[in-house]
């Protein structure tokens, strides 16, 4: 858990995947051929938590959906990519975007179009729910699956590196 919190200390940027991470992977269709997903309500304020600790945000994903737009909308998550399969080149659009380096992002992800980044970046994390080959390669896997609390584990990883973690939740006292 050391290594992880020490690279955790310089991350700037924390990304995410949607599929298998924000959600527990399923894929919902209805009979219209439109899509929903669910989102874990404890992801999702972490995210906000780690937001307003002074961390910037961004999904990457090779699907696209509105559900997703909508998602990363009410909770402030400022860089949204969707369908965008070579997700290391997104990376680098988004870095030369922000004047940041590798070592300052952190990724949490769950399948192989995940690694590329997960093995560039200065944290890159894998859900316990993810591909086996992907949390080998991962510097960290959480605890928690996809969709059940993980990217909340993550923020708070980052968060607790920071010493910022306390903070935010001492503002709920």
């Amino acid at each position: 858990m050391n290594q992880l919190l020490q690279r955790a200390r310089d991350v700037r940027l924390a990304i995410f995947d949607v599929d298998g991470v924000l959600t527990d992977g399923r894929l919902y269709f209805l009979t219209d051929g439109s899509e929903f997903k669910t989102f874990n309500t404890l992801d999702g304020h972490g995210i906000k938590m780690l937001i307003n600790s002074g961390v910037r945000t961004a999904i990457i994903s090779g699907r696209k959906t509105p559900v997703v737009e909508r998602r990363a909308q009410n909770l402030g998550i400022q860089h949204l990519y969707q369908g965008r399969e070579d997700k290391l080149v997104v990376l680098d659009e988004l870095l030369a975007e922000l004047g940041l380096d590798y070592p300052e992002v952190a990724y949490l992800g769950d399948d192989l179009p995940d690694l590329p980044v997960i093995r560039q970046v200065g944290l890159g994390m894998a859900v316990a729910s993810a591909d086996a080959f992907v949390r080998e390669h991962a510097h960290g896997v959480t605890q928690a699956r996809g969709g059940e609390g993980a990217a909340r584990e993550f923020c708070e990883l980052i968060m607790r590196a920071q010493g910022t973690l306390e903070a935010a939740q001492s503002a709920y006292l």
